[in-house]
């Protein structure tokens, strides 16, 4: 397996309008046409990628290494934003997009290319035998944007050369570290309950008050106290969704009264209080200029879909976060925003990342430009509250929040859906905790439905991960061996710990070799029965 030298630049860049493809000139960092150039020079062991056209739209550039990567290779990924139990080791298919980065082994040396975080375009990378190919999308929504003589600083691109007998794991950490230059992390491990696999919506302000007091109590008398999140459903119109006079993103007087003084009273029971919200869905009628007009207005919901190129908009959501910060949450977790924007979730993304045929109100910024700003005025009325983002763009996340939901959905009522999301991106994006921001692989959730000799597992890898750990944990099936067992994770997650690693990763998409607190620990993530598997998964 070859060393990609990529920071001797490309041999080819080309460049996508709506006439279609067409190569630039040039050569020696710098390469363009009538309407588009293109800078790539090295510097300090980093290209920086500049882009700069006139007045037609502009979609994506491409710059193509014609540098053969050799035989022997296997390649990892990473995801647009979470991922979807589908993240692992593997050959080359020239049509599959690596967004961000990628790494490649051939079990002796690895090697790691990409670009840094914050990136001003989505990026990603398509490997063949004789070449790679950096694509850089520059789009504004599905149409092109109009930079209109602005220079783009669109991407930076970085390498780590490999040595032999390195740990692919660790090679991983380290270019993941190499990639993001400030990561926003957490004063402390974060760890405590999230009401949403047991209650799934059905909330009140009386259950959370009893949850408060339950993860109270199993964090016993740690300094470092718990984190009660209360999920979806504390807010008027839930399930309900519509046009509407009232003010979007207040609580429902019937089950959530007064939310600043349900704060005041979580934190009289011993948790810190964090709540969920969904910044670009909003059921008040709002002017037409400011609803984003993607083909799915409603994001499937019913209410309006926001548009966030528009400073109205992200004013709006400024002050939705700072509301909240002023109530007394101390945890905002926002969501659905990638797919509210996109109209599509990561893993139907491709290369493609949206429908063509639409356009933000603001055509003259990129997507990745919008939704930073987007993040940015989350982050604005957020203060000094931590953010967990979900549904949202990985390498534009790092930086801005202290934790990221890095894959899909787990499950309160199917086993199979939690071994297949919550193990992958547990082990496939473990490398970028710490790197990133802190990695949350989803919640434990505790309930009758899910067998307990299942749910113990995940509950133990995750509690041993030294990342964040959310437990869901419905009062009915809260026995004293799950009281115990909640309160000895909660032990290990308060303090802080040397993440684990997944020691098979390479060879499964689901690792059941660890490596924890120096020791070898092995989760058979089946039984004699086989695999449990959902009705959204088939039967064994």
């Amino acid at each position: 397996m070859n060393f990609l030298q990529l920071m001797e630049g490309p041999e080819l860049v080309l460049a996508q309008d709506d006439a279609g493809w067409r190569r630039l000139e040039g050569g020696n960092g710098r390469w363009q046409d009538a309407e588009v150039s293109v800078e790539a020079l090295p510097s300090a062991g980093q290209m920086p990628v500049r882009i700069t056209a006139g007045k037609n739209p502009l979609r994506r550039v491409a710059l193509r290494f014609v540098q053969p990567i050799g035989s022997g290779a296997r390649l990892l990924g990473d995801h647009w934003e979470r991922g979807y139990g589908d993240m692992e080791w593997m050959g080359i298919r020239a049509d599959r997009a690596l967004p961000w980065y990628f790494l490649a082994s051939d079990g002796n040396v690895t090697h790691g290319y990409g670009v840094k975080t914050g990136p001003n375009a989505f990026c990603c990378w398509l490997v063949d035998t004789t070449c790679v190919t950096l694509l850089i999308d520059v789009r504004n929504g599905g149409e092109g944007v109009l930079l209109d003589g602005r220079t783009l600083e669109a991407a930076c691109v970085v390498v780590r050369q490999g040595e032999p007998g390195e740990d692919p794991f660790a090679v991983a950490q380290q270019f993941c570290r190499m990639m993001c230059d400030k990561p926003r992390l957490p004063d402390a491990p974060v760890y405590g309950g999230n009401n949403w696999y047991y209650a799934y919506g059905i909330s009140s302000e009386e259950q959370i008050l009893r949850d408060s007091d339950l993860m109270a109590r199993l964090a016993g008398a740690q300094e470092n106290r718990p984190f009660m999140l209360i999920d979806d459903g504390w807010q008027s119109h839930w399930s309900h969704w519509g046009e509407s006079d009232d003010a979007p993103w207040v609580s429902d007087p019937k089950t959530f009264p007064d939310m600043a003084r349900l704060a005041e009273r979580m934190q009289d029971a011993g948790v810190r209080p964090g709540m969920w919200f969904r910044p670009l869905l909003t059921t008040r009628y709002s002017p037409k200029e400011w609803l984003l007009h993607n083909g799915r207005q409603d994001g499937g919901t019913g209410g309006y879909i926001l548009d966030p190129s528009r400073p109205e908009v992200l004013q709006e959501v400024t002050g939705y976060a700072r509301r909240y910060t002023q109530w007394g949450y101390q945890l905002l977790k926002h969501d659905f925003s990638t797919y509210d924007i996109l109209g599509r979730w990561g893993n139907q993304f491709g290369y493609e990342i949206t429908d063509s045929g639409w356009h933000f109100a603001d055509r003259s910024k990129t997507t990745a430009e919008i939704i930073l700003a987007l993040y940015r005025a989350i982050r604005l009325g957020a203060q000094d509250a931590m953010l967990i983002g979900c549904n949202t763009v990985s390498h534009l996340s790092a930086g801005l929040f202290e934790l990221q939901r890095t894959g899909d959905d787990t499950s309160g009522t199917q086993w199979e859906r939690t071994r297949r999301m919550g193990v992958n991106t547990l082990a496939f994006r473990m490398p970028q905790h710490k790197a990133f921001y802190d990695v949350d692989a989803d919640c434990v959730g505790i309930t009758n439905q899910v067998p307990w000799r299942f749910t113990e597992k995940w509950l133990s890898l995750l509690a041993n991960s030294g990342t964040p750990l959310f437990v869901s944990a419905d009062p009915k099936a809260m026995g004293q061996q799950q009281c115990d067992a909640v309160a000895q994770a909660f032990r290990l997650a308060a303090e802080q710990q040397e993440c684990s690693r997944p020691l098979d990763w390479m060879d499964t998409a689901t690792p059941s070799l660890w490596m924890e607190h120096g020791k070898v620990a092995k989760y058979d993530w089946s039984d004699d029965r086989g695999i449990e598997v959902c009705a959204g998964y088939g039967k064994i």
